[in-house]
């Protein structure tokens, strides 16, 4: 088997896998190290989130939270069940790899004569990634369920006994349970980028190469300098500025007209 491994795949193929994981594994540990000390999406949601507790235990009525947190956990249930069709497909093609290694050979810009093992091999690794993806979409939605939970835990405002150092403890504790959840989501979202750039590898080793690359360059740019980002952020830090895809518009032009009705300035003829 390991020499078939080495006939079945060229330097350049190794070169390749080698780059896409290491590419994930350094973007993994990048964004657990700055998430500290540089202003990010996840830094900045954790703070929206621990401002959403603090006022929910304030409120008497929850119900708007609750919604909030079943719309949460169908997403990750909506991914997650996508993940199943799509390890269903990749599991069928499995079985019928020959046929699979004639569609590859077939299509522009392959590499010369990909044999059957490297088909297989690079389905199973596909199928490796949406099973990951699966699990930390589930994760996910457990985690959700946990928040909603600890939403109708919650202490009321007309609770006497609950200290305020409890009910801002219990704010803490909520928000790092819902960053937990969000971050096991967005773990799968990431499987599903990089699953995608897998799939250049069926063309040629460069491809997998380059589309690895690209997928860091927009998961940096989206995570550390997105629009998304700046609009969150400003709406914490008076010290950011953001004004939206109408920068270069003033305020004041994008003000909607009044709906009220104009009043009648006409002087009105009482003689008869």
């Amino acid at each position: 088997m390991p020499s078939s491994l080495l006939e079945t795949f060229s330097w350049l193929d190794w070169l390749a896998i080698g780059c896409f994981f290491i590419c994930w594994t350094w973007y993994y540990y990048y964004c657990r190290l700055r998430l500290r000390t540089k202003r990010c999406l996840a830094a900045t949601m954790h703070g929206y989130r621990y401002d959403w507790m603090k006022r929910m235990v304030d409120r008497e009525v929850r119900i708007a939270d609750a919604t909030i947190m079943t719309h949460l956990e169908r997403n990750g249930a909506f991914f997650a069940s996508s993940s199943l069709l799509i390890l269903a497909a990749l599991f069928s093609l499995l079985g019928a790899a020959e046929k699979a290694l004639t569609i590859v050979n077939e299509l522009p810009f392959t590499r010369v004569l990909p044999s059957q093992l490297g088909i297989e091999i690079k389905l199973l690794l596909l199928i490796g990634i949406f099973i990951y993806a699966f699990f930390t979409f589930t994760w996910s939605m457990r985690q959700y369920n946990f928040c909603a939970i600890l939403i109708a835990s919650a202490p009321l405002p007309s609770e006497k006994d609950i200290t305020p150092g409890a009910r801002n403890a219990f704010a803490v504790q909520a928000a790092n349970v819902i960053d937990l959840a969000a971050n096991q989501f967005n773990y799968g979202l990431r499987a599903y980028y990089f699953g995608l750039a897998l799939l250049g590898w069926f063309l040629h080793p460069l491809v997998l190469i380059f589309s690895t690359v690209a997928v860091v360059g927009i998961l940096y740019r989206r995570e550390f300098h997105s629009k998304t980002l700046k609009a969150l952020a400003a709406g914490r830090d008076l010290n950011v500025s953001f004004r939206g895809i109408l920068q270069d518009i003033e305020p004041s032009a994008t003000a909607k007209p009044s709906l009220s009705p104009a009043r009648d300035t006409t002087p009105t003829n009482t003689n008869h």
